[in-house]
């Protein structure tokens, strides 16, 4: 499953959105740019507007104000990620990637003894 890498600014709302689960545009704007003095909602906006495009939030508008919510969870996303760089470096691969994580330390051992539960199962 091959999903679309976002920008830094999409990432951002979908950060939030994976935190807290369901947000209005108004509780967005207050949470990335607290201290701005000038308001941003129009960016906040087409933040929102290229992500729904996107397919990553959906809006629900039935409690009068449109809220959002992710359409795809973290490690869905992850997941795509994960997929399109072993495509890119390793011609879809993911042994050479996490051989290296392990050999180099970056797992914990909880992760290594979960990594061994699947692949027993």
């Amino acid at each position: 499953m091959t999903i679309q890498s976002l920008p830094n600014s999409e990432l951002a709302v979908m950060e939030l959105l994976w935190r807290k689960g369901r947000l209005t545009a108004r509780q967005i704007l207050d949470q990335l740019y607290p201290d701005v003095a000038r308001p941003q909602h129009g960016t906040v906006q087409r933040l929102l507007q290229r992500l729904r495009a996107k397919g990553f939030v959906t809006r629900d508008r039935d409690v009068g104000v449109n809220v959002f919510s992710p359409a795809l969870s973290r490690e869905e996303y992850a997941s795509g990620q994960l997929e399109s760089l072993a495509n890119r470096l390793t011609q879809g691969s993911l042994v050479p990637m996490i051989t290296r994580l392990v050999e180099d330390n970056k797992l914990s051992r909880a992760e290594i003894e979960k990594l061994r539960r699947i692949l027993e199962e």
